[in-house]
């Protein structure tokens, strides 16, 4: 496709680290243009980086037979980097943010990789399919979204045995009861929080379900996910 760019060379080692960094700006940009974390500066800095490994290694092979071991640093970026993505990963109300950012981070290290050792082709073709992916599967999960037939709740509750009271309310409204998962409110002495996978039948909507809940007096709040 685009040549071989795994001689060592100065001209193939220049045009891989300026692979990276225009393929690590271009990831950084979509990412910043949204205002999300890791953007222009840090996925670059990440995507060089990662390249700059991959040509110690072969720095080491060319000028140290039997030194070096071609896949010992690239584990090792690729679990460091990880390491950075939980940072970007925030919980709040119930909702994950940040899983897209660290999965960028890594995946940007990765191409940093690919490069690096002289794959271009490979670190190109997979920043395409990320930008591609990134702009037109967050529509595609809308409109799943909006014709599913299950939806999460998350509910608070005064008193555990209060639940068995409020799924007997859904059950006679027609709603199907998927999953439920109980645990501790995060204020102590609030409760219990519940979350529930619900299947909703074309008669009961979300309106509907948030009515029947809101109406009994052992529910303290509710939020849709």
């Amino acid at each position: 496709m685009l040549g071989s760019f795994a001689a060592w060379n100065i001209q193939n080692i220049a045009i891989r680290i300026i692979a990276a960094t225009l393929l690590g700006g271009i990831i950084g940009l979509d990412r910043g243009m949204k205002h999300r974390g890791a953007g222009t500066k840090t996925i670059t800095v990440v995507c060089l980086g990662a390249t700059l490994v991959m040509l110690t290694e072969q720095y080491i092979q060319i000028h140290f037979p039997g030194l070096a071991n071609m896949n010992r640093m690239a584990a090792q970026v690729i679990s460091g980097v990880g390491f950075i993505g939980v940072g970007t990963i925030i919980v709040s109300r119930h909702r994950v943010r940040g899983l897209t950012t660290a999965a960028t981070l890594w995946a940007s290290a990765c191409v940093g990789l690919a490069v690096g050792i002289g794959f271009v082709e490979g670190g190109v073709c997979v920043t395409a399919m990320m930008l591609l992916s990134l702009h037109v599967l967050p529509h595609v999960e809308r409109f799943a979204a909006r014709h599913s037939h299950y939806c999460n709740v998350f509910l608070e509750l005064e008193e555990s045995r209060d639940l068995h009271a409020v799924l007997q309310e859904l059950r006679e409204a027609g709603v199907v009861i998927d999953s439920t998962d109980m645990s501790e409110a995060r204020d102590p002495g609030a409760g219990i929080s519940v979350h529930m996978v619900l299947y909703l039948k074309k008669t009961a909507g979300r309106g509907e379900v948030y009515d029947i809940l809101m109406k009994s007096d052992k529910v303290v709040s509710v939020d849709f996910l």
